[in-house]
């Protein structure tokens, strides 16, 4: 029999949990994420700059989002649809599924889906909500790893969902 989970700390959107000696975050509520893996009109794969402050810098990620947070229900599609156009200004037409990934399954129980989204279509400038400050990239896929070098020599953070994007034979470690 296991030990009792009890609450240490209680948010709006977070709750961190103790089992034992296992201390984790959990996100609260039915909300989940989508990451977004979407290609322009050329190919090109569109990426995301902005300021994290659990990392206390701008990150290079990609697109992604919560999913229920604004409306209860709401379907991943849906939230990954509505996440690509705040952020990028593209609205998708089609949304595939690719999975469901755990981000630090050690440290949290929170997941994501990772979904494709294809047939963009420019609706605005993107960059989020003001507090967002997001900037939208555009590179293509041969040049992602020296984008990621380059980001990561400038100081930029580099969120480890990109590593979908790399080939495994280009991942190479660098201090930040």
């Amino acid at each position: 029999m296991s030990d009792p989970t009890r609450t240490m700390w209680e948010g709006r959107y977070l709750k961190v949990s103790q089992q034992g000696t296992w201390e984790y975050a959990e996100r609260q509520g039915q909300i989940g994420a989508a990451v977004i893996v979407a290609t322009d009109e050329a190919g090109r794969l569109i990426l995301v700059e902005q300021f994290r402050i659990p990392i206390g810098r701008r990150c290079i990620e990609l697109p992604a989002g919560l999913v229920g947070d604004e409306s209860a229900g709401e379907s991943i599609v849906d939230g990954a649809r509505r996440e690509l156009e705040e952020e990028t200004g593209y609205l998708a037409d089609r949304i595939e599924e690719l999975g469901l990934f755990y981000s630090s399954p050690g440290m949290t129980s929170e997941s994501f889906m990772v979904v494709r989204a294809t047939g963009l279509v420019r609706t605005g400038a993107g960059g989020g909500s003001p507090e967002e400050d997001i900037t939208v990239h555009h590179v293509a896929p041969a040049d992602v790893p020296a984008f990621v070098r380059a980001a990561r020599t400038s100081g930029l953070g580099i969120d480890a969902k990109i590593l979908l994007l790399l080939d495994q034979t280009t991942i190479a470690y660098s201090a930040p």
